[in-house]
């Protein structure tokens, strides 16, 4: 797989060239060189933006999981392929070889075919961090069902309405799951979920936490009770590239969440190119990307992109804090980590701790770093490189969406270099644009646009499961031939790219265009804070004025004196233009449990609009909100 590692800036640069030039010869090659197909592709690419008809490698047969699993358990049996490490640090790990999940995956996918799944169903996976995800997933795959996985940390609500919308027939769950020093009934949350579908289901159950459960007679099955003397092999479904792999639900701007359907050929191809170049995975190295699975980056960057490569890549079942601050870099220096792969949340969270919880320990395994799930700012940058990396690691400020299905524009260590807060390059194939108000590319230096891409990459989600028309208006009607990422970038004299945030964060006042981004890093340096969120409210001089929402690293006295300060910081950075006129301080902001600030909650709440705010037991710290809502700035 030399031709399949790019490792050097004249190597990208030359490969970049011929990918936009010539898009079939380069993807062709790489896909025929690289992967094992049962039957080649008639075309490699044929797409109309325009009605987001997009295929890859058409009418070509394979299996994802031979590439994953079956190739390397040939060639290396023995070969690390998972190592799970759980929530609690006294628990022993457990780790299987190429050879051993294999066999895993082979025996979930026969207890799967037992219970009458079978090619294109839809199978639910509700999951903590722990093998069985991973084997069930796999299992899917195998067989050719679609899995899609729900965060184990979702209510039931947001379940129900998942699994009624992708029409599943099964739901794999296990009796509870391990948080830090929590312990949650995920068996009784399936059953609230499925007194309110419409959907009949069966419940594969996995034991973890030993919790009681109620197990409904013809309903429920027990996975240690089928998997007794099953086979451990299963030959693999033969999958046309352009089936469905995987259905995925990420927030939707109206509340209600979007299935993406991500396709089998183009995605295997993409995202195993991405992982081995993005972050320079050699042989032997141990990766460690902190993401759960029920999120695109665990599906890319801890299961498929790794797996496809042979790669070693680790599954943690716990969070950052426990049992204290210390723990990611104790997991570090006990596997000898090479590639840590994490979110700005994460890292904000941990700096605000101080570097004590660093002290002991090495990290010198370390060669890479990364970023995930939204801009990262330069105060965390800087902690993050100098305390983390030693100021030796590079640094992969990843962006890319669920939509996308792999990484888009990123730097690569010794290829593309990092540069703090910025994305930076696109990577090979991928042709992005700054589009104006008009519709006009901007294709000056310096200037701030909406982002778009002009040429499909192969991960790119094929459909909204159920609603085409829903995909083609939220991604192809808003430019023609382009697909919209609803983000904003700013392009230098490089070709360097940084994120500038949702494009609806753009906030017109007075007739000025003032993107939040720009408006919350100049907050965010202040001593004291450590996050904030911009959003409009009508106002009925300006149109629009801002309201930010302000969550301070340490009590204050004086909050007048800090607000003062804040409009201060913006006034001296951006202008008196983008001055705040209601600031609230907060306990912390609505996120999703990727990360991600929910800014439809916020511009209702500074509109005073509470009535519907949609689901927000998804959430990852739903009490927030009601908390914001009580403390109104009128």
């Amino acid at each position: 797989m030399n031709d399949f590692h790019i490792n050097s800036t004249k190597k990208y640069n030359n490969s970049y060239k011929k990918s936009v030039e010539s898009p079939e010869a380069f993807w062709g090659e790489l896909a025929s060189k690289n992967f094992i197909w049962k039957e080649k592709w008639s075309k490699v690419v044929d797409f109309d933006f325009n009605k987001a008809k997009i295929s890859w490698f058409k009418n070509a047969k394979l299996n994802i999981t031979v590439n994953c699993l079956d190739r390397h358990a040939e060639s290396d049996p023995n070969k690390t392929a998972i190592i799970f490490e759980p929530n609690n640090p006294d628990e022993k790990n457990k780790s299987y070889t190429y050879s051993e999940l294999l066999k895993e995956v082979c025996k979930m996918a026969n207890v799967l075919k037992k219970l009458g799944v079978k090619k294109g169903d839809r199978v639910c996976i509700y999951l903590p961090m722990i093998p069985e995800l991973a084997f069930s997933v796999l299992a899917c795959a195998r067989i050719g069902a679609i899995h899609s996985v729900v965060f184990a940390g979702f209510s039931s609500n947001a379940l129900a309405t998942r699994i009624d919308d992708c029409e599943s027939t099964l739901i794999i769950t296990s009796d509870g799951s391990f948080r830090g020093d929590k312990t949650l009934n995920l068996k009784k949350i399936v059953d609230d979920a499925l007194k309110i579908c419409k959907t009949d289901q069966r419940v594969l159950l996995v034991k973890r936490t030993n919790e009681s459960v109620n197990l409904v007679e013809k309903r429920d099955f027990l996975l240690d009770n089928l998997i007794i003397n099953i086979e451990d092999t299963c030959e693999a479904e033969i999958m046309d590239a352009e089936d469905p792999l995987f259905i995925l639900y990420t927030s939707g701007s109206t509340g209600k969440p979007k299935g993406m359907v991500h396709s089998c050929g183009g995605y295997m191809v993409y995202t195993s190119y991405t992982f081995k170049n993005i972050f320079q995975y050699e042989e032997n190295d141990i990766y460690w990307c902190t993401a759960d699975i029920g999120w695109i980056t665990g599906h890319s960057y801890i299961l498929y992109g790794p797996l496809s490569n042979g790669a070693t890549t680790i599954m943690f079942e716990g969070v950052p804090s426990y049992p204290d601050f210390s723990r990611f870099w104790q997991i570090v220096d006990k596997y000898k980590v090479n590639q840590f792969y994490t979110a700005p949340t994460a890292i904000r969270a941990l700096a605000k701790q101080g570097v004590r919880f660093l002290e002991n320990n090495n990290l010198s395994s370390l060669k890479v770093l990364g970023t995930v799930g939204e801009p990262i700012n330069e105060e965390a940058w800087q902690w993050y490189n100098i305390h983390v990396g030693k100021d030796k690691c590079p640094i992969v400020d990843t962006w890319w969406q669920t939509e996308t299905g792999g990484i888009l524009i990123s730097s690569s260590p010794k290829v593309v270099p990092d540069k703090p807060t910025w994305a930076t390059k696109p990577f090979i194939g991928v042709q992005p644009i700054l589009i104006d108000e008009n519709g006009n590319e901007l294709d000056k230096a310096n200037v701030v646009g909406k982002l778009c891409i002009k040429y499909p990459w192969p991960s790119i989600a094929r459909t909204i499961w159920g609603n085409h028309q829903r995909y083609v208006d939220t991604y192809f009607s808003a430019f023609e031939n382009m697909y919209f990422t609803g983000d904003g970038a700013f392009k230098d004299e490089d070709g360097n790219f940084r994120i500038t945030g949702r494009v609806d964060d753009v906030i017109i006042v007075s007739g000025h265009n003032l993107g939040t981004a720009p408006i919350e890093d100049a907050i965010n340096e202040h001593d004291n804070i450590a996050e904030s969120a911009i959003v409009g409210f009508p106002h009925e001089i300006k149109g629009n004025a801002l309201y930010g929402f302000v969550t301070l690293k340490s009590k204050s006295e004086n909050i007048t004196k800090i607000k003062n300060e804040i409009n201060s910081l913006i006034s001296k950075k951006i202008g008196p233009i983008a001055k705040l006129d209601k600031i609230q301080i907060t306990t912390g902001l609505p996120k999703t449990r990727s990360g991600k600030i929910m800014r439809r909650i916020l511009r209702k709440i500074a509109s005073n609009q509470t009535e519907n705010l949609g689901d927000i037991s998804t959430l990852l710290n739903p009490d927030v909100v009601q908390e914001i809502i009580n403390n109104y700035q009128k």
